[in-house]
């Protein structure tokens, strides 16, 4: 403390109000009780600041002085500081009378001056101290203790930051549409929060046969599953449950145990897999496919859970046959040829081909050959036809009137394409070909329109009349 805070509390001492001259006065024990003393008249100065007392003649500097300070019965009585009294002794008149005056001395002059300049000195101290404590506390009152947890990485930090979204941004952490944040982006923040970010990782997934593209913040395979929902108890997997899944992501195979019944050689079969396709089920099963026996369903399918299998035993040939090819008709039309009579100017023949067919037996069960190969052996001929234009004459003089429908009645039964059991004759009338081809007829009579076969006859009839009719030619005139 300086001394001007003395002198003003001295300045409130009563001295010399009190009606005790001879009392102590309130300065001189309040500041000798801080350590103040009196030294070379009128300038205090604090005790510590004192020179110290000469060592007495005759003694070492190692000897001590009895217990409280008290001097022993050998030791020469220490010298006396001005202002300071033996233990028990009280202040004499003069030194009372000098302290007052100086003490009036000092307050005084000096009180109402120091007293007003350092108010002026201590107020823009004090109103920096204030300031700078109200900015550490608000300093200190915004500062957050935050621990950050980057994929599964975490870390105690300090930050400034209002919210989660700040604090991420601050510490220049990217977050993504299939990452998660918890708590979520724009949470507050306060002093000790916990604070996760997790990486979405992609996930090329083939569950029993179907294959997507999922995501996942598990940093495992194991972690990946449980939080996608499947049940990997028994299931094949294409990697570890243990192995890590960086933020690259992986390809997982997982196929999931199933039941699946086989039916074979008329037995059925039941059993647990994590087969990848039918075939790898049915010979888990026990049973062999042989040559070119098959299942129900395509072998290279995913076997489905409560599918059922049916192997089928095949045995299967090859045969050659030899197939006729028809022929082709074509007709022209021909004027010399009477209306309705059709002449095969050359006969069609038939070709040849041989073909060679599949058969197949399933189960026992012979199937519908499937043809397989055609070879032509021989090409078809095509058959020529001239088709008659030329009108029927009305009549045959000398031959008309006569009743042609009972003649034909009787020598065909009125059929134009009558052949009599030898071949020789043919038609309504029964011509011979050499009557036919005289009477100016092509081709066969019995191809002949009924019309134009009835004109042959009449002609006949008038070079020879019913002569060539033995039996029936009676029925002319009947």
């Amino acid at each position: 403390m300086s001394t001007p805070q003395y002198e003003t509390f001295e300045a409130y001492d009563p001295h010399g109000a009190s009606g005790v001259p001879d009392a102590p006065g309130v300065h001189d024990a309040v500041t000798q009780g801080y350590g103040v003393a009196a030294y070379g008249g009128d300038t205090y100065r604090p005790a510590y600041e004192l020179p110290a007392p000469a060592a007495p003649a005759g003694r070492g500097q190692g000897h001590a002085t009895a217990p409280g300070g008290q001097h022993g019965p050998g030791d020469p009585e220490p010298p006396r500081r001005s202002g300071y009294l033996p233990d028990g002794e009280a202040p004499g008149p003069e030194a009372r009378a000098g302290s007052g005056r100086r003490a009036a001395r000092r307050r005084k002059p000096r009180y109402g001056r120091r007293s007003e300049s350092a108010v002026r000195r201590l107020l823009p101290q004090a109103l920096v101290v204030a300031f700078l404590a109200g900015g550490t506390t608000a300093f200190l009152a915004k500062d957050k203790a935050i621990e950050l947890t980057v994929d599964g990485r975490p870390r105690v930090l300090h930050t400034f930051a209002d919210d989660v979204t700040e604090l991420l941004s601050d510490e220049g952490v990217r977050v993504g549409a299939h990452d998660v944040v918890a708590p979520a982006d724009g949470a507050v923040l306060a002093s000790g929060d916990e604070v996760a970010v997790r990486y979405g990782r992609p996930v090329r997934l083939t569950l029993d046969g179907r294959q997507r593209e999922v995501w996942t913040t598990a940093r495992t395979v194991d972690g990946a599953l449980a939080q996608l929902g499947v049940r990997a108890e028994g299931a094949y997997l294409s990697a570890t449950r243990s192995q890590g899944i960086g933020r690259t992501g992986l390809a997982l195979d997982v196929r999931t145990e199933r039941t699946v019944t086989i039916l074979a050689d008329g037995r059925t079969r039941t059993i647990r897999t994590n087969a990848a396709t039918v075939r790898e089920a049915v010979e888990e099963a026990g049973i062999t496919l042989h040559g070119q026996d098959t299942t129900s369903v395509p072998q290279a399918g995913f076997p489905r859970d409560g599918q059922t299998v049916t192997v089928l035993r095949v045995t299967a040939n090859r045969e050659v046959r030899e197939e006729s090819v028809p022929f082709e008709v074509r007709r022209r039309p021909d004027p010399t040829v009477f209306r309705g009579t059709e002449v095969v100017e050359r006969a069609g023949r038939p070709g040849l081909r041989r073909v060679t067919y599949y058969l197949r037996t399933v189960n026992g069960v012979r199937q519908r050959p499937r043809r397989e190969q055609t070879e032509v052996v021989r090409k078809p001929r095509t058959q020529l036809v001239r088709v008659g234009t030329k009108p029927h004459p009305d009549s045959v003089k000398g031959a008309d009137g006569l009743n042609w429908d009972g003649l034909a009645a009787c020598e065909s039964g009125g059929r134009p394409a009558a052949v009599d059991p030898s071949g020789t004759y043919g038609g309504l009338y029964q011509f011979d070909s050499h009557t036919w081809h005289s009477l100016g007829g092509k081709g066969r009579p019995q191809d002949a329109p009924a019309e134009e076969q009835t004109f042959r006859a009449k002609k006949l009839y008038t070079k020879r009349g019913s002569t060539p009719w033995p039996h029936c030619g009676a029925r002319l005139h009947g």
